[in-house]
């Protein structure tokens, strides 16, 4: 298949394919909100962009799970996707498809690319004997095990023993090609911490993996034996191709990979990380593809230090905490106080703190009390100011200047941390630039030309630092863009590209006396703390 080469106006970007043995918990929560702030960023940029969420929806685990409630797998499934769903919308998720693995579209995709595989001779049948995690959907190795025989990622699970036929990919044929691979795309694999887990696994000798299942009838067959049923794995990662599909698309490989493929970037947990890094790969090349550019995987989350789960009764509702403190607040706090890649923890004293020191003291104060004194001191218009007025070395522009590529650097490569920090240092700074300034003083000296200066410094200081935390918190930056005189919604997202590019938006120096400033109002306020019950 001659695919197309993509113009590099295009980005496509999945979260995993949620498993949906239950209704989604703060870690899916986490991986969509990081994949909406790379969309919605990519989107700024003027790139075409496919943000790619969904649900994988076969295998044992769900099988079991809908046994246990008294209903029928699909049943089941089209019962819990509406959870997702809902989440999606009350974080603000702006995706592109949603992907079901139980969707007709996908198993005409799925029998394709068997049928690839199968004829490039990668797949034959042979003997499974091994123990089998069902929460993992995935044979585990006995020195991985913990003591008692339990899964090392879900640790209050014994795992299974398995003897049973299977038909199996030749994984270890590929041993040679995926560390060349690896080799030549140094970035393909994210963070650093991540590529060497791979590395090290790789290194030791890839072994053959069983893709159908015995005594299991929730999941495609096997196109050439449907006595078995094809393993969850092997099913799930195309459910990314199936996405691609045009709704009105005929579903074969040739269509779904004609516009978008390959995807620009693969966002995980590090859970999942050998089944895109080791096997995905390893599939498309069998079937001749081209490989995705990128796998990042992220860490896990703890809250009050501790590992979440229903045992200890201290899982964290994330519906419940945005119904709580609203989309902006939950996603600013994940992507902030966490560098993504590594593990982070979720306090709700050091949130509320967090949110009350950053949006509702730094950011929302510092717009409230210049609109204010512009209102006060300007006739509340912008203040009239070349740019040539500030020099370079004004304490606020000489951050500004730079800010723009700063933060697109640490956007590119996910450090959504850095991306907060490098715009809050220049809301700091503004806060710190009045007080230091002391407009109401200068005032008062009938000083009106630095007056002005110093307030369309600050203005312009904090419309730079709403554009560019947009894709974080486009709620408020909207808010803000709006108190600003501009008539913009973040949300839209076709309408910032137009009206707010961020070839210019993401520059010093974009705010013009033109601009009908609107009425202060507070764009975050204050939560109080908890009390103690």
């Amino acid at each position: 298949m001659n695919l197309v080469n993509k113009t590099e106006k295009t980005f496509v970007l999945t979260t995993p394919l949620y498993y949906v043995n239950d209704v989604p918990h703060i870690g899916s929560a986490y991986t969509t909100m990081a994949a909406d702030v790379v969309a919605r960023f990519q989107r700024l940029l003027g790139h075409r962009v496919l943000l790619i969420t969904g649900t994988d929806e076969h295998g044992q685990k769900i099988q079991r799970s809908a046994a246990s409630s008294g209903k029928a797998p699909q049943e089941f499934c089209d019962e819990i996707v509406p959870s997702f769903l809902n989440l999606w919308q009350v974080l603000n998720i702006q995706y592109d498809r949603f992907s079901r693995t139980t969707a007709a579209n996908h198993h005409a995709i799925v029998k394709e690319f068997f049928q690839r595989v199968w004829e490039n001779g990668d797949i034959y049948q042979g003997q499974q004997k091994g123990w089998y995690c069902v929460s993992c959907e995935e044979f585990k190795e006995e020195r991985e095990l913990l003591d008692g025989k339990r899964c090392p990622i879900h640790t209050t699970k014994e795992v299974e023993w398995r003897d049973e036929q299977n038909y199996f990919f030749r994984l270890s044929n590929y041993q040679t090609q995926l560390e060349e691979f690896y080799q030549s795309r140094p970035d393909f694999i994210q963070p650093a911490s991540r590529r060497n887990e791979v590395l090290n696994f790789v290194s030791q000798g890839l072994q053959d993996f069983s893709i159908s299942r015995v005594n299991l009838d929730w999941g495609f067959p096997v196109p050439v034996d449907s006595k078995h049923t094809l393993y969850v794995w092997f099913d799930a990662l195309l459910g990314y191709v199936t996405a691609l599909l045009e709704p009105d698309a005929e579903p074969t490989l040739a269509n779904a990979l004609e516009k978008w493929w390959p995807i620009n970037l693969h966002l995980i947990g590090k859970d999942i990380l050998r089944f895109h890094a080791v096997y995905w790969p390893a599939m498309l090349i069998s079937a001749g593809l081209p490989l995705p550019e990128r796998v990042f995987g992220h860490g896990f989350l703890t809250k009050d230090g501790q590992k979440m789960g229903k045992t200890l009764g201290n899982t964290l509702d994330p519906v419940a905490l945005v119904q709580r403190y609203g989309s902006d607040a939950v996603r600013y706090y994940f992507l902030k106080e966490i560098e993504f890649g590594k593990d982070g923890d979720f306090n709700e004293v050091r949130f509320i703190n967090v949110l009350n020191a950053d949006l509702a003291n730094d950011l929302g104060n510092l717009l409230n009390r210049t609109l204010n004194m512009v209102k006060k001191y300007c006739a509340g218009k912008v203040p009239s100011i070349a740019q040539s007025a500030i020099p370079a070395e004004n304490s606020l522009k000489a951050i500004g200047l730079s800010l723009g590529e700063k933060v697109k650097q640490a956007y590119e490569t996910l450090a959504f941390n850095e991306a907060c920090h490098a715009v809050l240092s220049l809301v700091q700074a503004s806060n710190k630039f009045i007080d230091d300034q002391a407009p109401w003083t200068l005032y008062k000296q009938g000083k009106q030309e630095e007056v002005e200066a110093v307030l369309y410094t600050v203005l312009e200081s904090v419309r730079l630092a709403a554009y560019l935390l947009s894709p974080i918190i486009p709620n408020i930056s909207s808010d803000i863009y709006q108190q600003l005189g501009w008539g913009i919604n973040f949300n839209d997202q076709t309408e910032s590209l137009i009206i707010a590019p961020f070839t210019t938006h993401a520059t010093w120096g974009v705010l013009s006396d033109q601009q009908q400033l609107g009425t202060p109002q507070p764009v975050f306020k204050r939560i109080e703390a908890l009390k103690n019950d």
